[in-house]
């Protein structure tokens, strides 16, 4: 049955919520506008004059979507080169989705998408339309042919395992933007005390390169290898330069409403660099360099106006 001009146009007023839904399920935005483009198809192709509530008849199909695709990737991840981190979202990007609560805020974040990783895919989608989208746990049992009882409970242990990962209570973003400038300040003098001094005991770097940009397999861990990590990856050198394509600009932004350093050669961005900033000091660095989950945001770092770098690294 053939879609009217109004059919039409009440799915695309619901794409970008099924795309914000999708990207924290999926933790890519390439995959995230796929699912959304088949919950469309199946659109398409329902007779949609018996649907009696769109905006959950969509949600369902997206989501059951997603959890397919979820099990299957748990099975490509296992083969992935390295390690596995969400592709990265800079600020303003639509598919942020909602950001009116702490909740909605947080659920988003790198280091929250990186902890969802770790839940089952029917805990996963429980938190996320839970926290992030206020769906009441009647919606979301019907939308997952559970019990209410038992979307309660998913929600409960998966928020559980959430907490239990994140890190201490994060820094304003005037005090975030005083501490990066003290390390780059810090990475590029090529000494490591002052880096220490900057970060937490248990502080880690983790990367991914996909395979197509090297990347250690291992995360850094603990103060002082991450200090050593970072004062060579500040270091100039040819090798660098040659890796990229030239010399990188490094400009400061927010990446999944965190601070973010963002790596830039010409128009194209090369490394989103996540950072965890915390009150103790600088907890984590998640850094984005596999160039297939950097697409996105070199679209959109394209057309915007960013202003001076803060500065020319390698």
């Amino acid at each position: 049955m053939a879609l009217t001009m109004n059919d039409v146009e009440r799915f695309e007023a619901s794409r970008p919520r099924l795309e914000a839904i999708a990207y924290r399920l999926l933790g890519s935005a390439s995959e995230a506008e796929d699912a959304a483009q088949e919950t469309f198809l199946r659109w398409q192709s329902a007779d949609v004059d018996r649907i009696e509530v769109p905006e959950a008849w969509l949600t369902k199909v997206l989501t059951n979507l997603c959890l397919n695709q979820l099990t299957s990737a748990r099975a490509r991840r296992e083969t992935y080169v390295g390690q596995w981190l969400p592709e990265p979202l800079l600020a303003g990007d639509p598919m942020l989705g909602p950001a009116d609560t702490a909740e909605q805020r947080e659920s988003v974040s790198y280091a929250v998408l990186t902890l969802l990783e770790r839940l089952s895919p029917n805990e996963r989608a429980v938190y996320v339309l839970r926290e992030a989208f206020a769906y009441p746990h009647g919606e979301i049992a019907e939308i997952l042919d559970i019990s209410v009882a038992a979307s309660q409970q998913i929600f409960h242990r998966a928020k559980k395992h959430v907490a239990e990962g994140k890190a201490r209570t994060e820094v304003d973003e005037e005090t975030a933007r005083r501490i990066i400038d003290e390390f780059l300040a810090a990475a590029t003098s090529g000494r490591t005390e002052p880096l220490v001094r900057l970060l937490t005991e248990d502080s880690f770097a983790v990367g991914d390169g996909g395979g197509k940009v090297p990347a250690r397999t291992k995360a850094f861990e603990g103060a002082l290898a991450v200090a050593k990590f970072m004062r060579g990856l500040f270091k100039p050198s040819k090798a660098k330069r040659a890796l990229v394509g030239g010399s990188p600009d490094i400009h400061v932004t927010t990446a999944n409403g965190s601070p973010a350093l963002v790596v830039v050669v010409g128009d194209r961005v090369v490394g989103v660099m996540c950072l965890e900033i915390t009150t103790d000091g600088i907890a984590a660095f998640r850094n984005q360099a596999n160039p297939d989950k950097l697409e996105r945001a070199t679209e959109r770092w394209a057309s915007g106006d960013h202003g001076e770098p803060l500065l020319t690294a390698f």
